[in-house]
């Protein structure tokens, strides 16, 4: 008997996974049921190699993604916040005295 399960994807990254992952499961199935006896082994493993290949390639491109939108993201938000404050960056400033110097 076949049993259906939940998974929660905290973040779309894990949700492409989630389904490329779960496509990958269902076109492998249809793969070995589709598969002649005798060639099932050989078939299923070459449709696996290039897929994981794929599937791999995928979750490593979407996790640097990720990674670089995060500090894009940094990036403005310190820009915003330098931009809105001023004077942020600028050292302190020297006050000019009044008193004339005595000689």
């Amino acid at each position: 008997m076949e049993e259906e399960t939940t998974l929660v994807a905290r973040t779309a990254f894990q949700r492409l996974m989630m389904e490329q992952a779960l496509a990958m499961a269902q076109e492998l199935e249809r793969a070995g049921d589709a598969a002649p006896d005798g060639q099932v082994l050989d078939q299923l493993e070459t449709l696996a190699v290039a897929r994981g290949r794929e599937l791999t390639r995928g979750a490593l491109e979407g996790a640097l993604q990720r990674q670089v939108d995060e500090f894009e993201k940094k990036l403005r938000e310190a820009a915003a916040a330098d931009v809105g404050t001023g004077d942020t960056t600028k050292g302190p400033r020297r006050v000019k005295s009044s008193r004339r110097p005595v000689r």
